[in-house]
């Protein structure tokens, strides 16, 4: 059997009776980083045959875990922290699996992505993990547009160093809409700030952010526009070009988000100048 097995993102004791269980009895623990499945194993006192599983040498190492399944032996996968196959090497693996119906299953437990979520105080019915964003803004700004219009909470990964980028695009293409930051969740310096994208920002700015964070943002109000731009279509063109955009740049920008064409945006600022 193989299992897929939840480790702490912060909090040691947030690891359950079962995975701990499976740790000891496993044959082999396939680790995303070695040392650090090393120290949470030592912490435990389990001793355990050690191979590494990372995005460098997830296929032949898929190819091996399977071997081993089929061999017998009971194979335990672990990421640095969190839920394999969630922005971790193991959906590949469970896909192949799946694929050779061998035997697998999940052992549930600790998620960033879901802790924050939950903390967040955003609506939680419906939610869209999108993972890490893209790092260029033009690929982050068209990854935002495609998920402009879901009314389901966003849910992101960002690395602090990227953070006051991301929150910049993501106020640019959805509006200055209601989100929270979750830094540091389950650590001794857990934070969570809640507010309009642009006072986080400006938290942000005075406070530089620091260690492992999750972006929640709120989706799309049924029967509301996806951005706040929606309702005055000249206002937003105004809004980008007293950013520093031209009128062309702005028209262009503001059809591609309205989903409209260029000349009908541009019909509505014919007595704009071509600069402010």
């Amino acid at each position: 059997m193989i299992h897929l097995c939840a480790t702490p993102i912060g909090n040691l004791e947030d690891i359950t009776l079962r995975v701990l269980r499976t740790l000891r009895e496993a044959d082999i623990v396939a680790a995303e980083d070695t040392r650090q499945a090393g120290k949470l194993l030592a912490h435990f006192g389990i001793k355990a045959a050690l191979v590494s599983f990372h995005q460098h040498n997830e296929a032949e190492r898929i190819a091996e875990i399977l071997q081993w399944s089929r061999e017998g032996k009971t194979v335990a996968v672990v990421s640095d922290a969190g839920m394999p196959g969630i922005s971790d090497p193991g959906q590949r693996l469970v896909r192949q699996a799946a694929d050779e119906d061998a035997a697998l299953t999940v052992l549930p437990g600790a998620n960033a992505a879901i802790t924050g979520l939950v903390l967040s105080g955003l609506p939680t019915e419906q939610f869209f993990y999108g993972g890490f964003l893209p790092r260029k803004t033009s690929e982050r700004q068209k990854a935002l547009e495609a998920v402009r219009s879901l009314e389901a909470t966003l849910v992101f990964y960002e690395a602090p160093h990227r953070l006051l980028q991301c929150m910049e695009d993501l106020h640019h293409v959805l509006g200055d809409r209601q989100a929270a930051i979750c830094r540091e969740l389950t650590k001794w310096h857990e934070e969570s700030r809640r507010g309009k994208l642009s006072s986080l920002h400006r938290y942000f700015t005075e406070n530089k952010p620091r260690g492992e964070l999750v972006v929640l943002v709120q989706g799309r109000v049924q029967g509301k526009p996806a951005h706040e731009g929606e309702k005055d279509v000249r206002r937003a063109v105004l809004d980008e070009m007293e950013a520093g955009a031209s009128k062309k740049e702005a028209v262009k920008s503001i059809a591609r988000r309205l989903g409209k064409t260029r000349n009908e945006v541009y019909q509505e600022v014919l007595d704009l100048p071509t600069h402010l």
